[in-house]
């Protein structure tokens, strides 16, 4: 078993052929808490950009195998040692699986959800293990919400947009300040009623049926964390349906997914987003009916 100074080290020199500068020798000793200082902090290893570094030894053609791998986030060219990933890949695979994971369990700021000014809601769930392992759940609403709902937002509008965690309260954080006020302002140029933005917590792509029932909206959007992978944990998607209802086939739902900044900007899709709800309204259409 390593010691804790041969453990300091190993770390060390992972991080050295990352490229981050050090700062100082490895230190033998142990650093206490009346001790600590930012520099013997050990840096934030999902800082590196993978996806531009190559960790093959001597490849045929480096620099258009680094043309390629810019290309994407799947985890090309990671290197290995025999049959094993080289340390730092196995660092950051389990990184970006933590990373994955608290996206999945953590909840979205109130803060946030006050700052955007959207009240909260809640589905039949009532914790992330319910919602995870029942999710009928997370697509039913409680009478009292309904009353909820109906008591605080206006009634029958053109289009109803409301936001929830789904999968991912990390894709929410990240995404929804800049996406919500772009879709606003593109629904507000195009001289469209829309109704009362809100927060679902626990939610469901299929708790929109309810809703739309619930608020007699023409168009409703829904923006959802989506399902972290390894390549990002920030994805948000929009779902949206015209003349939804309880039970309505998913084919008639339009999906515009993969929002975040390595993917579709946020800006850009909120821009998008408002150009597609024009498009349904005019045509009384959604998901495969839809003619774009």
């Amino acid at each position: 078993m390593l010691s804790e100074a041969e453990l300091t080290e190993a770390v060390a020199k992972v991080m050295n052929e990352l490229g981050y500068p050090r700062n100082s020798e490895a230190r033998a000793s142990t650093v206490t808490a009346e001790s600590w200082s930012p520099e013997d902090a050990i840096p934030d290893i999902t800082e590196v950009e993978y996806h531009k570094i190559s960790n093959v030894a001597d490849p045929a053609n480096g620099p258009e195998f680094l043309r390629i791998k810019s290309k994407t986030r799947a985890r090309l060219g990671q290197g290995r040692t025999g049959p094993r990933y080289l340390t730092a890949t196995q660092l950051r695979f389990w990184a970006d699986s933590a990373a994955a994971m608290d996206a999945v369990f953590t909840d979205v700021s109130p803060e946030l959800l006050e700052e955007l000014d959207l009240f909260s809601v809640q589905t039949l769930c009532d914790s992330k293990d319910e919602y995870l392992t029942r999710p009928d759940l997370g697509t039913r609403m409680s009478a009292e919400t309904i009353a909820t709902l109906k008591g605080s937002c206006k009634a029958n509008p053109d289009v109803q947009i409301y936001v929830s965690d789904g999968l991912s309260s990390t894709a929410v954080e990240a995404n929804i300040a800049d996406v919500l006020p772009a879709i606003l302002q593109g629904l507000s140029v195009a001289k469209l009623d829309v109704g009362t933005p809100f927060f679902v917590k626990y939610g469901r792509v299929r708790s929109m049926d309810t809703i739309t029932e619930a608020l007699g909206s023409k168009v409703t959007v829904v923006l959802l964390g989506e399902r972290p992978g390894l390549a990002t944990a920030e994805s948000m998607s929009a779902y949206l349906s015209f003349g939804g209802r309880v039970g309505m086939p998913e084919s008639d739902r339009t999906c515009i997914s993969n929002i975040h900044q390595g993917g579709t900007n946020p800006v850009e899709a909120g821009a998008h987003i408002a150009d597609v709800i024009q498009a349904m309204l005019k045509q009384q259409a959604s998901g495969l009916k839809l003619k774009m």
